[in-house]
């Protein structure tokens, strides 16, 4: 009586083995990449709140000497704004428009500024804080993609 016995190799895995593999790593990528992307929109307004805030500060200091605000950005020492100088790494631009004083108004208006930082490129998927802006009062405001105000959100 001859016996024969059988071994059982196990050289590697099965296709469904490696199959539910495939569908966790698939459902883990497909909850963590949004979450990043998130994440990384959210790092980048720090970006676009310290320039228009660095911007404000130049106009008060142009101010102080010049008693008038200015739309140069040679004038305070910037690189430049608008659609043809994007701020920091590209994903906002900023836009100043200055108001000239009205004495002639009850009551007067002061000469003023608004300081805004649109986002543009891929930062433009970021609906809920599109755009930033600081007027010569120091008010801080936001709006989303929709025009709504989202400054509570977008300064915190």
């Amino acid at each position: 009586m001859y016996r024969t016995s059988r071994t059982w190799r196990s050289d590697g895995f099965t296709l469904i083995e490696l199959m539910i593999t495939i569908v966790v790593a698939s459902i883990l990528l497909a909850i963590a990449v949004p979450s990043y992307q998130s994440q990384i929109r959210k790092s980048r307004r720090t970006e676009a709140r310290t320039a228009v805030l660095d911007l404000a500060t130049r106009q008060e200091r142009y101010f102080s000497t010049a008693n008038s605000y200015t739309n140069s950005a040679a004038n305070l020492g910037y690189p430049g704004w608008g659609a043809a100088n994007p701020i920091g790494s590209g994903y906002y631009y900023l836009n100043v428009t200055v108001t000239a004083a009205d004495p002639t108004q009850t009551p007067p208006v002061p000469a003023g500024y608004t300081v805004t930082a649109t986002a543009t490129g891929t930062q433009v998927n970021d609906t809920s804080c599109a755009s930033f802006t600081v007027d010569q009062t120091g008010k801080q405001s936001s709006l989303d993609s929709g025009g709504a105000d989202s400054t509570s959100t977008c300064w915190n």
